[in-house]
């Protein structure tokens, strides 16, 4: 209900850019252009977390593009979901890299979960409706792509505002799992884990593991590019998740990348 009353009040009173205040508008020209940013590029916290998959992401999380993810996600600015799903379809499309095939797989964007608590204190879910105006970005430029959210908290998880990486990493550990009968919605097409934001990577490591956790004999269908090394990890955990995308991360993970040789190539296919 709460969500419904932030839409119509969306529609009747005054608007305001959400990254610098400016009126009369959702997103003022030069705040869309720092959402753009120079185009998608990997990205990687320090310290990487183990088993954190290979992410793309579009802009540092810094000034204006802070600002418009808060005023989504905190401040009901839901009108910002068009742009900035605009903005994580850059990702997917560079996470996933170029289409291949005569009939490509659709591409499957999973949502990192956010708890029900913080969903009901917030009255909607951001990065689940992002996710969503992702792939209807995605369809519209002629690439098949659906949110499939099948991950689930299966415990608490404290907020981690304040938490460190190591900090952020124990909260997380095995707190998500799939849902009953997600396995086979994984072997529809080509997985990329999707977030609105990465700072340590914890969360993302942690859907990467969760999503491993699918023994790949549960699910048919389920493309099977594998180098010799996943091919061994295979064995055991089956399938193993090599791509997320999000629209910012930390200015310093891009520094990182800006520092380490051929880190700005974009990755295409399943390494």
């Amino acid at each position: 209900m709460r969500g419904w009353w932030r839409e119509i009040a969306g529609l009747v009173l005054p608007v305001a850019c959400g990254g610098c205040g400016r009126p009369r508008t959702v997103l003022c020209a030069e705040c869309a252009g720092a959402l753009t940013g120079s185009g998608p590029c990997r990205v990687r916290p320090a310290p990487e977390p183990a088993g954190l998959p290979a992410v793309h992401a579009v802009a540092p999380y810094a000034d204006a593009v802070r600002e418009l993810l808060l005023a989504h996600k905190e401040r009901g600015a839901l009108a910002l979901a068009g742009p900035l799903g605009g903005a994580l379809a850059a990702a997917v499309t560079a996470a996933a890299g170029p289409v291949t095939g005569s009939v490509p797989s659709p591409l499957l964007l999973v949502p990192v979960p956010s708890s029900r608590r913080s969903v009901r204190a917030r009255g909607h879910d951001p990065t689940r409706r992002i996710a969503l105006a992702a792939a209807a970005r995605l369809r519209r430029a002629g690439r098949a792509a659906r949110v499939v959210p099948v991950l689930r908290q299966r415990r608490y998880v404290a907020d981690q505002a304040g938490l460190g990486a190591r900090g952020r990493l124990a909260n997380l550990s095995g707190a998500l799992e799939v849902v009953p009968g997600g396995a086979r919605l994984l072997g529809t097409g080509r997985v990329v884990l999707v977030d609105d934001l990465m700072t340590t990577g914890a969360s993302l490591a942690e859907a990467a593991r969760a999503l491993g956790a699918v023994h790949r004999s549960f699910i048919p269908g389920l493309p099977q590019v594998l180098t010799e090394r996943s091919q061994e990890s295979s064995a055991q955990h089956g399938f193993e998740q090599r791509q997320a995308a999000v629209i910012a991360s930390s200015p310093a993970s891009f520094e990182i990348n800006r520092n380490s040789p051929g880190t700005w190539i974009v990755a295409g296919g399943e390494r």
